[in-house]
């Protein structure tokens, strides 16, 4: 599809989806909402796409969601009864949330590489990939509290899982920022690469060893670690269990070994 607020490229197995409103701080309006889904569900349906790296143009990942479409809610949602207005209300942060959710749905690990500003809505987005890099220069900060609201489309529920209740509830209790050696510090990135160019270097780098794996294997990986964060021990047992039942005798495994035996690169099906 064509997108207005995304540039969207296959470079190889790797999906590049950029944030494309430099002049705007790559602020999230109401159409990057939708193509961030859309993007998400064509890189899940497309069999060549095997890891999907999410950026962003110009000087910063992303301000957040844009003040013009915040400031525009409550036109339109207004309605003569206030409960149906409320109810409006409410469809819409579901709308919204369903939008980061697409993220984690996306069967192929998604990887955010962050810098310059990741503030309000990018922490949000951020917090619903599969993996998070950033440059020295990078800033976050849960913003909203700043504009007086609760942060609504997923960094209360995400955000404590990475870096423990304690500091989550100081980031949105302060809207304090953090910089890319903190966020490190607080295990909400995996590793600081010195500029943005080398953050894009090594993003890349990582995702094409990734793609390099099964496919298969890795979307089961993805599966079982996000269905684990949100079961008990048990669950999460069992799920993988019944998952292997069915994926584990693949044509993945036979080629691991082939490949293994005679000292070569191993060549996945999609």
């Amino acid at each position: 599809m064509t997108y207005q607020t995304l540039a969207v490229e296959q470079r190889g197995a790797v999906a590049l989806v950029t944030l494309d409103r430099p002049d705007k701080a790559n602020a999230m309006e109401e159409a990057m909402w939708h193509e961030i889904r859309e993007a998400m569900r064509w890189a899940d349906a497309t069999d060549a796409v095997r890891v999907v790296v999410l950026r962003g143009a110009g000087r910063h990942f992303t301000a957040g969601i844009d003040l013009a479409m915040l400031q525009g809610i409550a036109a339109r949602i207004r309605h003569a009864d206030p409960a149906r207005a409320s109810e409006r209300l409410r469809r819409l942060i579901l709308d919204m949330q369903d939008t980061l959710t697409a993220v984690e749905r996306c069967r192929k690990p998604v990887i955010a590489a962050i810098h310059g500003a990741c503030y309000g809505g990018g922490v949000d987005l951020a917090t619903a990939c599969d993996l998070r890099y950033c440059s020295a220069d990078a800033r976050f900060s849960v913003k909203e509290i700043d504009v007086g609201m609760t942060a609504d489309v997923g960094t209360l529920q995400r955000l404590p899982k990475l870096v423990g209740e304690g500091i989550a509830r100081e980031l949105a209790y302060t809207g304090r920022v953090v910089d890319g050696a903190e966020a490190q510090a607080i295990r909400l990135v995996n590793r600081v690469f010195e500029t943005p160019e080398a953050l894009a270097e090594g993003v890349l780098a990582i995702a094409e060893a990734i793609a390099a794996k099964s496919p298969l294997a890795i979307r089961g990986i993805k599966e079982m670690i996000t269905y684990a964060r949100d079961h008990t021990v048990a669950d999460g047992l069992n799920y993988v269990a019944t998952w292997n039942a069915a994926m584990l005798l693949s044509r993945d495994l036979q080629e691991a070994g082939a490949a293994a035996r005679e000292k070569r690169p191993p060549a996945f099906d999609d």
